[in-house]
């Protein structure tokens, strides 16, 4: 492969790998690197308003398609902007690389303007950072900045000056890795093993994560084997829930139905490919066997009996020819039984929706989810938007629900959905916003939906609060303070920006709204919703320390001269009981 300078060898290095897009902002240091971007043609360049935007639309972009995605930001700020995304993009596993501009090698460690240490900086964020500082040194560093994004899944870095961005290459030969798409299968010792545990015990519970995506026949198959309930990660809801007639909701925080008591009252616990940090949920006495691919996430979270190293669904097809089928559905029985009451309670205000206000999030929730298509992409932001997407979104095997589940970053839903229309162009993209972290970051980007013409719906669950920061502070104690956020017409300001806007304040508008929102396809649409800031969920487990939290908080709101806001709270929640 011949180049001309530096900078051209990158883009053609980062081409073959199967880079489509590179989203950043341009400047000073980047000049000679955009500049030889836009002479190479095969990599679109995506200007977006703030760089911390384009790499969450860049991890969206590389976990729907599993391509590489490119980001990029300028010397300094620009670079330190790219590092809240990038450790999303490492906690998701999305192969971005990014391109740091850098300062030139003359003012190297002077303290310059601009100047910053990518080894330092980029050191939590990325799984190989190399700073390019000759062109006999540039094949090296670009070639494996694009290896172990594709090979570990996460990102790298590339810190290019822009001195060396301009030098001559130096002719090479690049081949992209390839990557071994076969699954590894546990040892056959440890399938006996786990055989033998399986059919000894009574009483099997699975719990399923992540690493179950291309293993749904074979949960499926196991659970209907054994008998077994199904519980799973908001991670694994995607792959599970719709998979297989044993699954039985989720724990933690956001859970519902039988999955906590199924997974309490087992005498054998299966983790699949999940690594559930929440550790006050998860039993202390039951015998437990956990399968991952990552041999780093066994029993990290909890003590474990049997920890097997391998891929949840080539282990699974080996494991079931071992099996006794079980006949027993007492165990099972009941906790679906539990999670068909929950089912039904959860319905309270979805039923009663259309005339309750100000509008419920549970009833706007499922109005989404029924009036979608059943290939939307669905993409939610940190806070009460994934209490309420948790219940209320059904999943099908096309739609996907993501979201920055592992890093649980806000702001993130918009610029996922940003990505994801630039993808799939033809489906229906829907991001679930807090109004906390649309107004942080999306706005202004909002301007970039609405230049690239995409079809993205961006609803904002407006409730005028930091509601999810409202209900931990409450949780620990403390009298809720410094979360409420009055917010403009963001409707009206959609439409100065671009995009359609809908604002909608009345429960009987909302059926119409969604269906006009979800139905437009000339550009971005922002549904502007005015829900319910006093509406809460009740997980089907409550930690001792959370109740006696929510109590010492209570009453200190009674103490303060707050009795209006907690019976006005009390009352529109009644339908929880």
């Amino acid at each position: 492969m011949s180049t001309h300078n530096v900078a051209d060898q990158m883009w053609d290095m980062l081409a073959e790998a199967g880079v489509k897009r590179c989203y950043g902002i341009v400047g000073d240091a980047l000049n000679p690197v955009i500049d030889s971007l836009r002479r190479n043609g095969r990599v679109e360049f995506i200007h977006v308003r703030h760089e911390e935007f384009g790499v969450f639309a860049a991890n969206s972009e590389a976990l729907l398609t599993g391509r590489p995605v490119a980001v990029c930001g300028t010397a300094g700020p620009g670079v330190a902007h790219l590092i809240n995304g990038l450790l999303d993009a490492k906690h998701e596993s999305a192969p971005v690389i990014a391109v740091a501009g850098d300062v030139e090698r003359t003012i190297m460690d002077t303290d310059g303007l601009e100047e910053l240490n990518p080894y330092y900086f980029f050191q939590s964020a990325s799984l190989y950072t190399g700073r390019v500082v000759r062109a006999d040194q540039a094949r090296a560093v670009i070639s494996t900045a694009i290896t172990t994004a594709l090979t570990e899944r996460g990102p790298t870095v590339i810190s290019m000056p822009g001195d060396v961005a301009k030098e001559p290459a130096i002719p090479h030969r690049f081949t992209v890795p390839k990557v071994d798409a076969t699954p590894p299968t546990a040892p056959q010792a440890d399938i006996a093993e786990m055989a033998e545990l399986i059919n000894q015990a009574r009483k099997v519970t699975i719990f399923a994560g992540d690493g179950c995506r291309y293993a749904q026949e074979q949960v499926a198959a196991l659970a209907g084997v054994t008998c077994a309930p199904v519980g799973f990660t908001f991670r694994g809801k995607e792959w599970i829930e719709h998979c297989t007639p044993n699954a039985v909701g989720m724990t933690g925080l956001l859970g519902w139905g039988g999955a906590y008591d199924a997974i309490h009252d087992a005498d054998l616990l299966l983790l699949l490919g999940c690594d559930f940090p929440f550790t006050n949920f998860l039993p202390s006495g039951v015998k437990t066997i956990q399968v991952d691919k990552n041999p780093g996430h066994l029993g990290r979270r909890m003590a474990i009996d049997l920890g097997v190293v391998g891929d949840v669904g080539a282990t699974l097809s080996q494991l079931l020819g071992y099996l006794e089928p079980k006949t027993d559905r007492g165990h099972l029985d009941h906790h679906l039984k539990q999670t068909e009451h929950w089912r039904q309670k959860m319905r309270h205000y979805v039923k009663a929706g259309p005339k309750t206000k100000p509008i419920r999030p549970e009833f706007l929730t499922a109005t989404i989810s029924d009036l979608a298509d059943d290939d939307a992409l669905f993409f939610v932001d940190t806070g009460t938007p994934c209490m309420w997407a948790s219940r209320y979104l059904r999943t099908t095997p096309e739609r996907r629900i993501m979201g920055s589940f592992t890093w649980a970053s806000m702001a993130s839903a918009a610029p996922y959905g940003f990505g994801a229309a630039l993808s799939y162009p033809g489906r229906q993209v829907v991001s679930l916003c807090g109004d906390g972290g649309y107004t942080m970051l999306a706005l202004g980007d909002l301007i970039t939906q609405a230049q690239h013409g995409v079809r993205a719906v961006n609803v904002i669950y407006n409730n005028s609060c930091l509601d999810f920061v409202n209900i931990e502070q409450q949780e620990a104690g403390y009298i809720p303070y410094g979360v409420d956020m009055p917010n403009p017409d963001l409707a009206k300001v959609a439409t100065a920006l671009g995009a359609r806007g809908i604002r909608v304040t009345e429960p009987g508008d909302v059926h119409d709204a969604v269906a006009e929102a979800l139905a437009f396809t000339d550009g971005p649409v922002v549904l502007d919703v005015v829900v319910d800031p006093t509406a809460l969920t009740r997980p089907s487990h409550i930690p001792k320390a959370t109740a006696e939290g929510f109590t010492l908080s209570v009453a200190k709101r009674v103490f303060t001269g707050n009795i209006p806001e907690l019976v006005h709270e009390a009352r529109d929640n009644l339908g929880l009981l």
